[in-house]
């Protein structure tokens, strides 16, 4: 499954490629470097001998002779090696740097400054439905989710299971993060009814009797290992009160439903309306770190809760979206959509449902999930 073709075009300078474990940043760089240096800091020998002298890296590279590029994965794991990169590009040696990693944290807190700004900073998202063309199934990615290496694999649900075993141990738990892992197991449990809603922190920390400062530290961690992200509101050019909290979301639509609970008091349609917001949703994100120019993706949400579930902003256009678990349109699911394109009329504005009928309804476009998701790629959305 990872042989599929990404969409992920890479900059010909130094670049750092950031993105959860998974999503086939190791792959993607054999395939793209054939012929690079690469140096895997999750071999602990690796880590050991580059730990004790980073200097080492040069005498890797000048044994190499006429050497391209080097790649460095999980470069998280050790910052100051950073230091060594940057001294090398500084000497502009003709060498190109790719510096995967995983996790945010370390680097923003020591080590990307340390490149001065020689280093783009790009991202890999799981698979877009594009992506996998004919492969794609809606019911199997709002189960599985769109990872890499969940596809690829013999058993996806083991799999999405053993996720979260993987980050709790090697990344939340090995570098100390948190103090109470139960804790923090817990917190994952209690984010994930907060998928595609409004965010109230005090409301995570009652379900998981934590307290909040704590809570807003775990979520923090999340994001810093890229596991989920915030949306805004969009208050360009606002003309009525907004909200002002953010939506959550996990990176993944199956990683939240590894980490959702069902019962018997939970509906399989609301579980599923989740799910299938947040497989937008990472869509959309995607959509705008692979378009060309400058994108964002936010909400819209009015005080009275009038609200747009999507809203892409940037160099191609204005485009609102929202989301509907439903095979039947109706009129009122367009109440949202009919005040922002009241605020903006030159908003280009979508339905998305899981229905078969291809609409056109006070001039929105409303689509099946199944046909706009594998037709959406950058620099095109559906008509």
């Amino acid at each position: 499954m990872e042989s599929a073709s990404r969409f992920f075009s890479p900059p010909a300078d130094h670049y750092f490629l950031l993105g959860p474990r998974g999503t086939g940043k190791t792959w993607w760089t054999k395939q793209r470097y054939p012929d690079a240096l690469r140096v895997d800091l999750l071999e602990p020998a690796v880590l050991r001998e580059l730990a004790a002298r980073p200097e080492r890296l040069r005498e890797m590279a000048g044994a190499r002779g006429k050497l391209k590029q080097i790649v460095i994965d999980e470069v998280q794991k050790l910052p100051e090696l950073l230091e060594v990169v940057h001294a090398m590009i500084e000497e502009k040696a003709e060498i190109q740097f790719v510096l995967t990693g995983s996790s945010a944290r370390k680097l923003r807190r020591g080590g990307v400054n340390l490149l001065g700004g020689r280093a783009a900073n790009r991202s890999l998202h799981p698979f877009m439905a594009a992506e996998l063309g004919g492969s794609f199934e809606l019911s199997k990615a709002l189960k599985q989710g769109m990872l890499p290496v969940v596809l690829g694999g013999k058993d996806s649900n083991e799999i999405l299971k053993a996720y979260n075993g993987l980050y709790l141990r090697e990344e939340v738990q090995a570098e100390g993060l948190v103090r109470n892992v139960g804790s923090f197991s817990r917190f994952l449990e209690g984010i994930s009814f907060s998928q595609a809603c409004v965010l109230n922190l005090a409301a995570v920390a009652r379900e998981c009797a934590v307290n909040r400062k704590t809570i807003e530290g775990y979520l923090e961690i999340l994001e810093d290992l890229l596991l989920s992200f915030r949306l805004p509101v969009f208050s360009r050019r606002a003309k009525r009160a907004l909200a002002a909290h953010p939506k959550f979301f996990f990176f993944d639509a199956g990683i939240f439903r590894a980490n959702r609970p069902a019962g018997p008091l939970d509906s399989e349609s609301e579980i599923d309306g989740a799910a299938l917001e947040g497989l937008v949703a990472q869509h959309l994100r995607a959509w705008c770190d692979y378009s060309e120019g400058d994108h964002q993706l936010n909400y819209w949400q009015t005080k009275t809760r009038v609200e747009v579930d999507f809203v892409v902003y940037g160099a191609s256009g204005l485009y609102a979206l929202e989301v509907k678990n439903t095979d039947k349109v109706r009129r009122n699911d367009l109440k949202g959509l009919k005040a922002f394109g009241t605020d903006y009329p030159e908003a280009k504005r979508y339905l998305l449902h899981r229905g078969a009928e291809r609409l056109l309804v006070d001039n929105v476009l409303c689509l099946p999930c199944c046909e706009f998701l594998p037709e959406l790629s950058p620099n095109y959305f559906p008509e």
